[in-house]
């Protein structure tokens, strides 16, 4: 484990980027949080704001100097600062460009100057695209099927470029489908699990996009934070400068999850049981069907999921029922 480091967490304030803010300074490290708080919130990282060895900077990655400032002085960088969903990325593909890539690329330039260590990014499954091959293997990818898988790719492609050319240590973890604590149930673009939950939590009929037969590898908040400390702290060299699934290696369709949300939501509340799903259309840019194979993480990572859906979903519950 990673310990007394100095560590930068872009989008430190958002879901993934708080909880791991909050593992590293459990872990005594000394944390730089950079967001902008465009999709991060103040709440997630209220706790950590007296505690002094945590610093909150207050910008964009799409400044060159703001980049530069907050990793001055970092060992590790984890870079988990983007736009996400797809159907923002369809709805605004400028904006989303300028901060997946644009952004990427100043952390990039900014870690390299700085001679961090090694830096940590959130790459994202939906760079499979339209290949169909289950489970997904980090070397078999397909065409990109929205704006936002495309800036995901082509952050593995600078990566890789900056490992060769100079000397940088890159780690890309592509997630899939992370839900867990912090997760935010509101806005437009809200992950299904959340929004889901909140829904049913109201008593309101959660809608499905097409059949619900689409498939998807959900994986636990504590997962992530996981993967993200072993690509930190790993001293394997055939480890480094490569690109690891992130995930459980389960699939689950949209129609088994909200069975299970159903069954655990109702130990609170009975009448969640009789809750109707309501199904829509599908959504443009979705990926039919998602399954990691983790086999490259466990043997070069030694990764080892420590919580299956079911497992996360349960914790997942219990949090948002107070929060909610």
């Amino acid at each position: 484990m990673i310990r007394e480091k100095r560590i930068l967490v872009t989008g430190g304030a958002g879901f993934i980027g708080s909880n791991l803010c909050e593992k590293l300074l459990e872990l005594n490290n000394k944390v730089v949080c950079l967001d902008n708080f465009s999709t991060g919130k103040k709440e997630n990282i209220d706790s950590f704001l007296s505690n002094p060895d945590f610093t909150l900077i207050e910008g964009d990655i799409r400044s060159s100097d703001t980049c530069r400032r907050a990793v001055e002085g970092m060992d590790y960088v984890l870079h988990e600062a983007a736009l996400g969903s797809v159907p923002r990325s369809v709805k605004d593909p400028l904006t989303t460009n300028e901060v997946n890539v644009s952004g990427f690329l100043n952390m990039l330039i900014a870690s390299r100057d700085a001679n961090v260590r090694r830096l940590v990014y959130a790459a994202s499954s939906s760079t499979y695209g339209d290949s169909i091959s289950l489970p997904k293997v980090e070397e078999r990818i397909g065409n990109p099927l929205s704006p936002y898988a495309v800036t995901k790719y082509v952050n593995e492609l600078y990566a890789e470029v900056f490992s060769k050319t100079y000397n940088m240590e890159t780690i890309g973890l592509r997630y899939f489908n992370v839900f867990g604590k912090r997760q935010d149930p509101d806005g437009a673009y809200a992950a299904v699990i959340p929004l889901f939950v909140k829904k049913l939590i109201r008593h309101e009929s959660p809608v499905i996009n097409g059949d619900g037969k689409y498939s998807r590898d959900f994986t636990y908040i504590d997962n992530v934070v996981q993967m993200n400390l072993l690509a930190l702290s790993t001293e394997n060299p055939a480890a480094v400068n490569q690109v690891y699934n992130t995930a459980c290696g389960e699939r689950t369709t949209l129609n088994q999850l909200v069975r299970y949300l159903k069954e655990y939501l109702s130990v609170f509340d009975p009448e969640i049981a009789r809750i109707k799903v309501i199904h829509g259309p599908n959504r443009v840019g979705d990926i039919p069907h998602s399954l990691a194979s983790i086999e490259k993480a466990e043997k070069r990572l030694g990764y080892h999921p420590g919580y299956n859906l079911k497992e996360g979903l349960k914790e997942t519950i219990e949090w948002y029922y107070k929060e909610l």
